[in-house]
């Protein structure tokens, strides 16, 4: 007697990507077919309605009202949006070490250790912002900065976007920010290393982009 296996089961409101498969004891498996999900507009949660409780150029703050695919709506959807992107370096140097450099951080009261990052200013390239974080934030100039990855720290709450960069050091041609930057210093990948396993450094974006360039191999 043939055998009928069917997954996952169908939702009314929504197309699965299904697998039927159809198996005898004497002929094994005779007929594989995929039903092939279609992805469609149905499936992303919708906007209904916005408040406005924020605005400005660095970040805006709304309440949005959402159906979700299932039909459920959510009255006050919190989110969190940002005009521009941000990017952070990897920055490396002719000794294969990482500059770090440490951050007098106001929102978590603490002193930290990153990699150099910032925002993407109005009509500039993300490349471009690359360079010029850098430099502000350590004194560097950078040589071919590589876009490696990009991505959304917080998804659920926000559409900010990050852009991680590796970039190798030429030489040093200016005295560091010191409003925003403590201390400059080059480490060696197996400290850096050693800093993650005893959780020095905190920084999402850090975390990131140390960890796509030391373990990765991007």
């Amino acid at each position: 007697m043939p055998l009928f296996w069917i997954a996952p089961p169908f939702h009314p409101k929504r197309l699965y990507h299904a697998k039927i498969i159809i198996t005898t004891e004497k002929h094994g498996t005779m007929l594989i077919m995929d039903i092939v999900r279609r992805v469609n507009d149905n499936m992303i949660p919708k906007r209904l309605s916005r408040e406005v409780i924020y605005e400005n150029e660095w970040v805006s703050l709304y309440t949005d009202k959402v159906e979700f695919p299932s039909g459920y709506i959510l009255d006050k959807y919190h989110f969190v949006h940002f005009d521009y992107e941000s990017v952070a370096i990897v920055v490396q140097n002719e000794k294969d070490e990482v500059l770090l450099i440490k951050s007098n951080r106001y929102i978590t009261q603490s002193e930290e250790w990153e990699i150099p990052a910032g925002r993407v200013d109005n009509e500039e390239l993300s490349i471009t912002a690359a360079a010029r974080e850098v430099l502000e934030e350590t004194g560097y100039v950078i040589t071919e900065p590589q876009l490696i990855y990009k991505y959304n720290p917080m998804n659920g709450v926000t559409n900010k976007v990050i852009a991680v960069y590796k970039a190798n050091a030429i030489q040093k041609s200016r005295q560091f920010d010191t409003v925003e930057v403590m201390d400059v210093q080059w480490v060696s990948k197996d400290n850096v290393t050693e800093m993650l396993r005893k959780n020095e450094i905190r920084c999402g974006l850090s975390l990131t982009g140390l960890m796509m360039v030391l373990f990765c191999g991007l």
